[in-house]
Order: structure tokens, then C-alpha cells, then sequence
């Protein structure tokens, strides 16, 4: 944990960010969340979380245990992922009883809104990067999504 702070902020209300940013930590499933707050600056870190440098191959590896398969496993070379590009929440309509912008099987143009992420109380629009029909939606409205989760999976138009 690293805080850094300002004079006047008192330690119960800094322990008491600290506690909330660590529930956060908990409820979402992140490895890691830094937050600045009146004069206060605290990051907080799962152990093992920071980013390992690559290593080497081993010549005795042990075996992973296969868990969900990833994206990148199932997604066809043709296929282009939407990723998210920022930690919020998902949203696939502009208000709650409002359609969504787009369905499975819907043709998009490059520059489509596609959803919004709400970060920090900003709804931030997530634009098509390709012309294509969206093959498949990889998140539920009102779900969270981490920075670089795949959103959408487009088939691009040829």
C-alpha cells in the first residue's frame, strides 16, 4: 500500500479510504486500484499483482489447470475484439428503458457507439473500430468491466 498525503487529512478518514478502496478491491475481483482523493493518493495492491516481467521458458513448466477458456482461444483470426478502455461499469443503452445500441447481428459502421462504460460518474461512449456485423457480446448490461476485457466481437464486413 503507498499513500501519500497533505496536511489536515486526518488518519482515521485516510485509514477509512483505505478500508473502502480494499472493499472495492474485494467486490470487484481487481489486482490492483489507486485512487487521489482531497490531498490523499492511495494504491492499493493484491500481493503477486504486480506485473511480471516475462520470463523465460521452463523446461519443467507444471501443467496449468485449464479454467475458462480466454477470448483470444476462441475468436477466430477474422474476428476483431471491442475491448474496454478503462475499469467501469457497462452499459449497452443510453438510459435504462432506452434500446441498446446495437444486438447480436446487427451491422455497425466503423465509429458506431456501441455502448457506454461509466467511469467516475462519466459516461464515456465506446465506438466501433470496424465496419462489421457484431457475431457475439461478451458482457451483461450493468455489469463491471476491467481495462483491456473483450466487450464485443465484430465480424468485419469484406
Amino acid at each position: 500500500m503507498m499513500a501519500r498525503r497533505r496536511r489536515g487529512t486526518s488518519d482515521q478518514s485516510v485509514l477509512a479510504l483505505v478500508r473502502q478502496l480494499g472493499e472495492a478491491l474485494e467486490e470487484f475481483g481487481l489486482q490492483e486500484i489507486e485512487v487521489a482523493s482531497g490531498g490523499v493518493r492511495i494504491r492499493l495492491q493484491r500481493p503477486g499483482a504486480a506485473r511480471p516481467a516475462p520470463a523465460a521458458p521452463a523446461a519443467h513448466a507444471p501443467a496449468e489447470t485449464p479454467a475458462a477458456p480466454a477470448v483470444a482461444d476462441i475468436v477466430p483470426p477474422s474476428m476483431v475484439t471491442v475491448d474496454a478502455p478503462m475499469v467501469g461499469t457497462f452499459y449497452r443503452a443510453p438510459s435504462p428503458n432506452a434500446e441498446p445500441y446495437v444486438r447480436e447481428g446487427d451491422l455497425v459502421k466503423e465509429g458506431q457507439i456501441l455502448c457506454i462504460i461509466e467511469a467516475m460518474k462519466l459516461m464515456n461512449e465506446i465506438e466501433s473500430k470496424v465496419a462489421g456485423r457484431v457475431a457475439k457480446v461478451f458482457v451483461e448490461n450493468g455489469h463491471p468491466v476491467e481495462y483491456g476485457q473483450p466487450l464485443f466481437l465484430i465480424d468485419p464486413t469484406r
